[in-house]
């Protein structure tokens, strides 16, 4: 199916290197995912999009985009479709307001079931769905579960959206069935892997496709000139404030030390940068 990235820092980064250098770069990965690649980054708090149909690793804009974006904040995504046609609307990520998501699943049935979903979605968000994958539609269903309890425009702790996210999942399922626990090619099951973030706050799910999270790195290349360096650089997590988080479908062979989320799982940081894991 697809493959998602995301990038969260303390300070703006360039994330060249695995969206293009690493030897097994989104750039590379897109050969076995070429329906469309979409890249946001943030400035000043608010999201900027970049998205194309094209294959990635056959696109001179994704090249480019990769080499340039240096951001506190970066999610990209490489489509492999498994519901909606090709075309620019049904390639991710998706936003709403500062809001930006991306999917690597499938919702069997999608068609069958997706008024019942939708149904769940307040009419002026509902709007906004314009293309007519499961993907959009997942979220805007968990933007509309968020929205009761929080004000969207707001710095929101992770485990303030975790906690409603809990709740839509567990909806959701009894709509679509729970979501698979093995990753496979399987499209009679549901998958629900995907990254929810407003640039401060980023928080993944294991919703059955893998999906992996470093907080540090074997040793740094920039250990010596970065006014930024801190213990946790270099070592796990202690309950202190990390200074970067990476989610990858895949291992990105490069410093980074690679943790594999467990089905079910819930990781992200919000403004404070800690870790949580639920």
């Amino acid at each position: 199916m697809c493959r998602i990235f995301g990038f969260r820092s303390v300070i703006p980064s360039k994330v060249h290197t695995s969206l293009l250098v690493a030897e097994n770069s989104l750039y590379t990965q897109s050969e076995k995912h070429p329906d469309g690649w979409g890249v946001a980054y943030y400035i000043l708090n608010s999201p900027h999009l970049i998205r194309s149909t094209s294959k990635a690793i056959e696109d001179q804009l994704f090249k480019k985009v990769s080499g340039l974006v240096s951001s506190e904040t970066v999610v990209a995504h490489l489509r492999k479709a498994t519901e909606g046609e090709l075309n620019i609307l049904n390639t991710h990520p998706f936003q709403y307001g500062k809001w930006v998501f991306v999917h690597n699943g499938h919702i069997p049935n999608f068609v069958d079931i997706k008024s019942k979903i939708q149904s769940k979605i307040p009419e002026n968000m509902k709007r906004f769905i314009l293309g007519s994958t499961d993907s959009e539609t997942l979220f805007f269903y968990f933007l509309s579960y968020m929205s009761k309890v929080l004000k969207l425009e707001a710095s929101i702790p992770a485990i303030s959206v975790v906690e409603c996210l809990k709740l839509a999942m567990k909806d959701l399922n009894e709509i679509v069935g729970d979501h698979a626990t093995v990753d496979s090619d399987d499209f009679n099951q549901p998958y629900l892997t995907f990254l929810l973030t407003n640039g401060e706050t980023m928080v993944a799910y294991q919703g059955g496709k893998n999906l992996n999270y470093s907080t540090h790195k074997v040793k740094c290349s920039e250990r010596d000139v970065c006014k930024f360096h801190q213990h946790t650089c270099e070592n796990p997590d202690t309950g202190k404030a990390v200074q970067h988080i990476i989610f990858s479908s895949e291992d990105v062979k490069n410093e980074n030390i690679w943790n594999k989320m467990k089905p079910g799982e819930w990781v992200g940081v919000d403004r404070q940068m800690l870790v949580l894991r639920a």
